[in-house]
């Protein structure tokens, strides 16, 4: 195994405290905010490894180099032969104290159709006007480890409705409009939106297209007044009954301060609002529409950094692609007690696998005297899941796997020698040390890795 170092992503929206004592960081490294730690095998972010040379010194490499120089060993010949030689997720660690862009990742073919589009188009990589940085497709999934608020997907039709009623707003008015009227024959008020929808929306049922109509209202409108946008929202929030509605106007109301005047916080009261607890999850497919409000959690995602923005950011924002890709059905957010997601919990670790074949995520807890509480809480939870899953599942040690210690210490031992890891550090374990186990004293682990 081998010691890897994250790559830190410092954006405005990031966290000036959690990660930095999660790693460590004091001085010129703590300066601003953190919002991304990678542990990354992407082409244009990838974190290196320590690797020891013949004469006994150590230099780092970075980890596509590494895969490139041998990919049966680093990420396993069931990994090369399913992904090809390299690491099939990007894992990282994410702390907000704002919200952050209002985006959706595309799916496979947008994806490679807009790469070759923009490389055609002679915008480099790097370039901050990019949008897809690889071909990949984009699914991911995210674990709490404080509480953690997101907006995700569409809600039903009558939650949003519900909450733009309560607005004077014109822009949130005709929102209302097209989800009770846009669109009906002779209505060509909403003929801008329709010429933007995807060629999919030819079979799309009327109720889907008025989500799209009502969305593409929100993050198209010009900027609002900023107080005035903040005296809407918090006059309609205090006729809220419902707590789901008013998480959704608390969401709104944060996104409005953090970014004056941009009306498409106005979408995020079309949407679920969620509030995860340490150890929860949510999965985020691709095409899903989904905003993170605040927190601190761990991401596992296919190993792309493709994100369409609409609105929230300073960042480069596509809407027209975004509004290509995004899926207007309404539905539930996606979490362990759904069918498309098993959690497997066990004493002390729990596994989160959703319905893709690039990763699985591990968060566990050693400790010889005091049982883990987090185990407890979702076995209540998800009581029926835990009663089907329970001790049916083997921790994943064929393909390629990254350890993070969270908190206190931990050890790893492997098939090849045995590392003693404190907070904020991590190993990669190639798929070629065979079997991995954590054990210690006391401490807490992320462990990422594809499923077999």
């Amino acid at each position: 195994m081998y010691t890897i170092h994250p790559v830190p992503k410092c954006y405005a929206w990031g966290s000036r405290g959690s990660l930095q004592r999660m790693f460590h960081l004091d001085g010129a490294d703590a300066q601003g905010p953190l919002a991304e730690m990678w542990f990354s095998g992407h082409a244009q972010s990838p974190s290196m490894l320590d690797v020891p040379d013949a004469d006994g010194t150590t230099r780092q490499v970075a980890l596509t180099e590494m895969i490139a120089r041998d990919p049966d060993a680093m990420v396993g010949a069931r990994g090369v032969s399913e992904f090809g030689p390299e690491l099939p997720f990007l894992f990282k660690t994410i702390a907000a104290d704002e919200p952050l862009s209002l985006q959706v990742h595309p799916v496979d073919f947008q994806a490679r159709a807009g790469f070759n589009m923009e490389n055609r188009q002679g915008i480099a990589l790097d370039a901050p006007e990019r949008s897809f940085k690889d071909m990949n497709a984009k699914s991911e999934m995210v674990v709490a480890l404080e509480p953690f608020l997101a907006s995700v997907g569409f809600a039903p039709h009558a939650f949003a409705l519900r909450n733009l009623q309560l607005l004077r707003s014109p822009v949130a008015r005709r929102m209302v409009q097209a989800f009770a009227s846009g669109g009906r024959r002779g209505d060509d008020s909403f003929a801008q939106a329709d010429m933007m929808m995807p060629v999919a929306a030819t079979v799309w049922p009327e109720s889907r297209k008025r989500v799209f109509r009502a969305f593409h209202t929100a993050v198209t409108a010009a900027a609002s007044d900023p107080q005035e946008l903040l005296d809407d929202l918090r006059q309609a929030a205090a006729q809220a009954t419902h707590a789901r509605n008013v998480m959704a106007f608390d969401f709104a109301t944060r996104a409005a301060r953090a970014f004056p005047g941009d009306t498409s916080v106005l979408a995020l009261l079309m949407m679920n609002p969620v509030r995860l607890e340490e150890g929860e999850s949510v999965f985020l497919p691709t095409g899903v529409p989904h905003a993170y409000i605040y927190g601190t959690g761990a991401e596992i995602m296919t190993n792309s950094d493709n994100v369409l923005r609409a609105g929230m950011t300073v960042k480069h924002k596509d809407i027209a692609n975004l509004l290509q890709c995004v899926d207007c059905r309404p539905s539930s957010p996606v979490n362990p007690s759904d069918s498309r997601l098993g959690t497997l919990l066990m004493r002390d670790v729990v596994f989160y696998k959703p319905g893709v074949s690039e990763y699985v995520l591990a968060y566990g807890h050693v400790d010889a005297a005091e049982p883990w509480p987090i185990v407890d809480r979702l076995a209540v939870r998800y009581d029926a899941l835990v009663q089907q899953m329970r001790g049916r599942g083997v921790v994943p040690h064929s393909g390629p796997r990254v350890l993070l210690c969270t908190q206190g210490e931990i050890v790893c031992t492997t098939e090849t020698g045995s590392r003693t890891l404190r907070q904020g550090e991590a190993v990669f374990i190639p798929a070629s040390d065979g079997w991995a186990r954590v054990g210690g004293e006391s401490g807490s682990y992320l462990m990422a890795s594809t499923p077999f």
